[in-house]
């Protein structure tokens, strides 16, 4: 498998980490965009978790990923909605008051609504299949799929063929 991020430092934890686990896993210092352009229709499968909000063009991501995957092929993706209930939860308890996340990692703006991801999945002729909510439990370290999509959720599509 193929892991692709665009920071240096945490491709190069990644490949040392990969050293020490043994695990068999290729790790890049690549756009996703860029390797549509070389790998096209070359994925039976890809995961796309909790980054969308963090990049300047997600329904760019979005077209690069349905262009990557095979006919039948699946993409699986994980995002913050762009609810009060997000910002109180993932800004205000993750930052502020927990601080599990450094302060700054996320801004509401960038946050995406079920029907904007559906929007970008549909222009990139993709099916949209599922929505489930995903509720993470940092006291357990665990994460369990609910029903309400206010906070996390997941998606699943596929591409037709």
């Amino acid at each position: 498998p193929d892991i692709l991020d665009l920071a240096p430092e945490l491709v190069k934890v990644a490949r040392l980490h990969r050293l020490e686990s043994g695990v068999e896993v290729d790790y890049r210092l690549q756009s996703v965009e860029s390797l549509a352009a070389e790998q096209a229709g070359g994925f039976d499968a890809i995961t796309c978790m909790e980054m969308l909000e963090h990049v300047p063009d997600p329904a760019a991501v979005v077209s690069a990923c349905a262009t990557l995957l095979k006919p039948g092929g699946k993409l699986f993706l994980s995002t913050l909605n762009r609810t009060p209930a997000a910002f109180a939860l993932a800004i205000v308890g993750a930052e502020y008051v927990a601080r599990l996340l450094p302060k700054g990692t996320h801004h509401y703006q960038d946050f995406i609504k079920p029907a904007e991801l559906a929007g970008w999945l549909r222009a990139a002729g993709l099916q949209l299949e599922d929505v489930s909510g995903l509720a993470y439990e940092p006291w357990r370290n665990a994460a369990r799929i609910i029903g309400r999509t206010d906070v996390n959720y997941l998606a699943c599509a596929s591409k037709p063929g």
